[in-house]
């Protein structure tokens, strides 16, 4: 009798991590993940790009703060 954990493991394999889609015969990789399609390949790295930027942003709100200043200084 297979354990309610493996079955998580094995079906979250089986799916697309963006579209969560069924594989074809080809499966597409980007930074590990599984993915079904060139579209999918392309909007992944988009979505990572769009974080990155989204953290920089952050980071430079962060150093900008008062307190953050004073101790660069």
């Amino acid at each position: 009798m297979p354990h309610y954990s493996d079955n998580l493991r094995s079906g979250s394999a089986a799916r697309c991590a963006v579209c969560d889609g069924k594989f074809g015969l080809v499966r597409h990789y980007s930074w590990r993940t599984p993915l079904c399609s060139k579209k999918c390949v392309d909007h992944f790295r988009t979505r990572r790009e769009s974080d990155r930027n989204w953290l920089r942003w952050l980071q430079i709100a962060f150093d900008q703060l008062p307190e953050n200043r004073a101790r660069a200084l």
